[in-house]
């Protein structure tokens, strides 16, 4: 099951504090690109995004933050062992230590069909079912097929995000 430390006790963390507190005062973006001409280049990544063949570009050089930033959020991001989290996240790890479960993020946005496995069992059907249940539900509720309680049709929907889950409440006209 993974664990956590509070982002805020790592030695990371202090650092970027400390790296926060000399510059924060004095950056301007503006003034950044005029002192580094190269900063797009140096500040933004191209990620192969394999599953819709498209390019996914990061780009931080638009941000108040300087390389030396990122290099202390790396650290950072090494320090939590977010790295250790993404692969037990990828490799169906029990990483949801709330409810001492995996989680299903990636697999959700599976769109390559990839085996995914959890407690040795591929979980890409039940999530392709799902989400196939998802989609013709939607398109009831977009058409008028699928009405509210009074019968009429939902004109309505709510949506709650409250951490990982959601809550809809879906309304119709009370004319």
């Amino acid at each position: 099951m993974a664990s956590f430390n509070q982002s805020s006790e790592l030695p990371a963390w202090q650092a970027l504090q400390t790296h926060y507190n000399n510059i924060h005062k004095t950056l301007r973006l503006k003034e950044l690109f005029a002192s580094d001409p190269s900063r797009f280049k140096t500040l933004s990544k191209k990620f192969a995004n394999v599953g819709e063949a498209s390019d996914i570009l990061f780009d931080f050089s638009k941000n108040l933050v300087t390389p030396e930033t990122i290099s202390l959020l790396v650290q950072l991001a090494k320090e939590a062992g977010v790295e250790k989290l993404r692969d037990e996240m990828f490799s169906g790890g029990k990483i949801n230590f709330t409810e001492d479960r995996a989680v299903y993020h990636a697999a959700l946005r599976n769109v390559t069909g990839k085996e995914m496995k959890v407690d040795g069992q591929s979980v890409v059907e039940e999530v392709d079912e799902v989400l196939e249940h998802v989609r013709v539900f939607s398109e009831q509720v977009r058409s008028g097929e699928w009405k509210g309680y009074t019968g009429k049709k939902i004109d309505t929907i709510i949506n709650i995000g409250i951490g990982g889950s959601d809550l809809y409440v879906f309304t119709s006209s009370l004319s």
